[in-house]
């Protein structure tokens, strides 16, 4: 079997035609990218200076993001970098996004993240899961539960990591199934492809059910909260994220089940074999215990706001004293420093996790998120943002929510296929409110669309990582992921703009 870091290095894993594509994408950027900045900067478009410099930054970033000339996260540092330095802004205003609330709450939860995978607790969630009675050798409800549980960690661990740790797992349960359904090799290739799409699938899917899910769903927030001036809770997005989860899940359930699944014999030894595989895991161990119990705090912290909504007390004064006490970031961080306080062996002074291990997070991810609010922020500050969405709000036939929300749902879909899932969240958010500013129409509804948009890109090995990972198994032809995720991201687009239509004006 393989182990979590070999799956998680086929996250770069290629074809060589997608390595000369990256390679070209590349290569075009270093080109195309300085003539962008320089045209919008000298181009005559009757801007101000500090907007007219602002605009060819923004450009810039748009194009080394989409081409991914330099890593997406140096992208983000170069846009206000250039911002300090041509004037637009001093250095204090475009480096606080740094330094935001949600910056903590990124840097909490990959930590709790971090935790869960040093002391293997993620893998004896799964195998735990999928040695339950019920599961049994129906390859169904095995395929069932092994979906559940990449969606449900997704939810809490970024989409890669799930993926990645959930791939081995996977491959592991194929092989014992080819080896014992001789003489039905087509029916096990069916199989092995619906498990391993579903693998990356469900849990890009999964991520979208809470904030802390994947990037694009804090950044969406953290935009709406800063430059809208409106807060949506842990609790409030997942009223609307879990909705969006349970109907795509079904429908992926649905589609495999009636093009791969059905009629497969059932898997003998199965449940022998996961049994034997947590067996090796050993008892619970006070590492794990106080992983779980670190996290479970937080989601706690993280969820009261919504029980106080819902008895009714969100206007009480300890209601309304928690939540300045205790946002989100400050729980993120809460649970975190827990890790460092439980003990794992007292004597020894060993504790949950040491320094080197939480240091081991993506912070890629949070230079990204800094740097992409910074880039928002500032073309609000300068005027950009309005002259934006002036001029893209008179092209367009229609300026109501539900066309607002239409045009920001697919066109973050599409980017999303070509550009990473957290840049694409990084360059149509801003637009959506910008525009939705210069319609008149409330932005809530078109950014909710926008940031759950970003989440697809299903299509393609390059499109997210997961779908790399999955890739590199050998079991699924381009041609049926490019069909199957084409279909999701169809089904996708409905369920989002029809969830955001209905529950958006009620919750928020």
């Amino acid at each position: 079997m393989q182990s979590f870091h070999q799956a998680f290095g086929a996250a770069e894993t290629y074809s060589p035609a997608e390595e000369q594509f990256n390679r070209r994408r590349r290569t075009v950027g270093m080109v195309v990218s300085p003539l962008v900045f320089f045209g919008l900067w000298l181009a005559p478009l009757g801007l101000a200076a500090d907007t007219q410099a602002m605009a060819a930054i923004m450009g810039l970033v748009i194009a080394l993001w989409l081409t991914e000339a330099l890593p997406i996260a140096v992208t983000a540092v170069l846009g206000p970098m250039l911002a300090i330095v041509l004037g637009v802004a001093p250095a204090r205003q475009a480096l606080a996004p740094f330094s935001d609330p949600i910056i903590f709450l990124f840097i909490g939860s990959f930590m709790l993240a971090q935790a869960m995978f040093v002391h293997g607790v993620d893998r004896r969630i799964a195998y735990t899961a999928l040695a339950l009675p019920a599961v049994g050798t129906s390859p169904f409800r095995i395929l069932l539960m092994y979906a559940s549980v990449c969606a449900c960690l997704s939810m809490w661990i970024s989409n890669t990591a799930t993926t990645a740790m959930m791939f081995p797992i996977g491959l592991s349960i194929i092989a014992h199934l080819a080896r014992g359904a001789r003489g039905h090799q087509d029916q096990v290739r069916r199989y092995a492809m619906a498990m391993m799409l579903l693998t990356s699938f469900a849990a890009s899917v999964g991520g979208m059910g809470t904030p802390v899910g994947t990037p694009p769903n804090l950044i969406g927030i953290g935009m709406l909260e800063k430059i809208v001036g409106t807060k949506i809770t842990f609790f409030a997005w997942m009223a609307i994220g879990l909705p969006v989860v349970a109907l795509l899940f079904v429908y992926l359930l649905l589609q495999f089940y009636f093009t791969s699944v059905r009629g497969m014999p059932a898997v003998e030894g199965g449940t022998a074999l996961v049994r034997s595989e947590l067996a090796t895991l050993g008892g619970i161990t006070r590492g794990q215990r106080n992983v779980l119990i670190a996290f479970g705090v937080t989601v706690l912290l993280w969820v009261l706001p919504g029980f106080f909504a819902l008895a009714g007390q969100e206007q009480s004064p300890f209601a309304r004293r928690y939540a300045e006490a205790m946002p989100e970031g400050i729980a993120a961080m809460v649970g975190a420093l827990l890790l460092f306080m439980l003990p794992v062996d007292w004597k020894a002074r060993r504790f949950t996790i040491t320094w080197d291990e939480a240091v081991k997070i993506d912070w890629g991810i949070v230079l990204l998120y800094g740097g992409g609010l910074a880039v928002g922020e500032l073309a609000f500050s300068t005027g950009l943002a309005r002259a934006l969405g002036e001029g893209i709000t008179s092209w367009l036939p229609t300026q109501s929510t539900l066309s607002l929300t239409v045009l920001f749902t697919f066109a973050a879909i599409v980017v999303s296929e070509a550009a990473s899932n957290t840049a694409s969240a990084n360059m149509i958010i801003p637009i959506a409110i910008a525009v939705s500013q210069s319609a008149g129409v409330r932005p809530i509804e078109p950014v909710l669309g926008a940031t759950l948009g970003a989440s697809m890109g299903f299509m393609m090995p390059i499109s997210t990582p997961p779908n790399a990972i999955i890739y590199s198994s050998g079991y699924v032809p381009i041609g049926q992921m490019m069909r199957h995720g084409i279909w999701l991201d169809l089904v996708a687009f409905v369920v989002i703009v029809v969830l955001v239509m209905t529950l958006g004006p009620v919750l928020f």
